[in-house]
C-alpha cells in the first residue's frame, strides 16, 4: 500500500512505543557530497595495502558499494585483521561523508514531532555510530535520540542488516517486545531485519527504484510505503487534532 490513508498510518503509530529510523535514506543522504564510489575506491585501496586481491570486490554492484566490499572481504575469509582495517577506514570515510550529508526532506520535522509525542527514538543502521552522531549533532537532532544510536557492530559484517542485530540492540534497553516498536527504512534489508523480529515496518521510497525494491523486490514486499516523510507527519497531526 503506497501512500496509505492517514488512518492506516495512525494505527501503526498508535500501537508503537518506540520508533527506529534507518539512517542513510530516511534521515539523510549520507554520501551526497562525499560519494559512495569514492569511499569504495578508498576501501579497495586499503584492501590492496592489506595484501588482499582486488578481484574479490571487482564485481558490478560490489566495487562501488562500501558495505558490499566489507561483506565480500568477510565472506572470503581473509581474517579479522583485514576486516578490522577496512571497517576502521569505512568508519572514517562515513564521518567525513556526514559533514556534507544532505538532510532528507521532512526528516527533522518528523523526528521532532515523534519525540514531543513521547515516542522513544533510536537509529538502527548499517553505517557507523560515529557518522550518525556527527550528523545528528550537525543538524541539532542529537537530543532527540540521546545515546540510542545503534550502528554496525565493529568488524562483524555478518551482523549487518538484513540480520536484525542492530534492532535487537535497540530493543534491549527498552524492555519492550518487537511488536511495540516501529521501524522506518528504505531498503529490502531493513524490511527483512524488521520482519525477522515481527516488528511493524514503514517503507520510505524516495524514488521509483526504491519503491520497486520495497514492493516487489523484497519477498512479500512492504505492506506500507510512503513517498514522502511529510505523509507520516501529516497523519500524526491529524491524529493529534482528532484527540483535541
Amino acid at each position: 500500500m503506497t501512500d496509505p490513508q492517514p488512518a492506516a498510518l495512525q494505527a501503526l503509530f498508535a500501537s508503537a512505543k518506540c520508533v527506529f529510523f534507518d539512517f542513510d535514506g530516511p534521515v539523510c543522504r549520507l554520501f551526497h557530497g562525499h560519494r559512495a564510489d569514492t569511499v569504495a575506491a578508498s576501501l579497495t585501496g586499503e584492501l590492496i595495502a592489506g595484501g588482499g586481491d582486488p578481484a574479490l570486490v571487482s564485481a558490478d554492484g560490489v566495487k562501488e558499494d562500501p558495505l558490499a566490499i566489507l561483506i565480500a572481504v568477510a565472506e572470503a575469509g581473509l581474517g579479522d585483521e583485514l576486516i578490522e582495517r577496512l571497517e576502521r577506514r569505512l568508519g572514517e570515510e562515513e564521518v567525513t561523508a556526514a559533514a556534507t550529508a544532505e538532510p532528507t526532506a521532512g526528516a527533522a520535522l518528523l523526528i521532532g514531532h515523534l519525540d514531543r509525542a513521547g515516542y522513544r527514538l533510536a537509529v538502527t543502521t548499517n553505517n557507523s555510530a560515529g557518522a550518525v552522531r556527527h550528523y545528528l549533532r550537525r543538524e541539532g537532532l542529537a537530543g532527540h535520540f540521546g545515546t540510542r544510536i545503534h550502528g554496525r557492530a565493529p568488524a562483524a559484517p555478518w551482523l549487518l542488516k538484513p540480520h536484525p542485530d542492530c534492532l535487537v540492540r535497540a530493543l534491549e534497553p527498552t524492555g519492550l517486545a518487537a511488536a511495540d516498536a516501529l521501524m522506518i527504512g528504505d531498503s529490502p534489508a531493513d524490511l527483512r531485519a524488521a520482519s525477522a523480529l515481527g516488528m511493524p515496518f514503514i517503507g520510505y521510497a524516495s524514488d521509483d527504484r526504491k519503491l520497486e525494491a520495497l514492493g516487489a523486490g523484497a519477498g512479500a514486499g512492504a505492506e506500507v510505503i510512503v513517498r514522502r516523510l511529510a505523509t507520516l507527519t501529516d497523519a500524526l497531526n491529524v491524529a493529534s487534532a482528532d484527540q483535541r
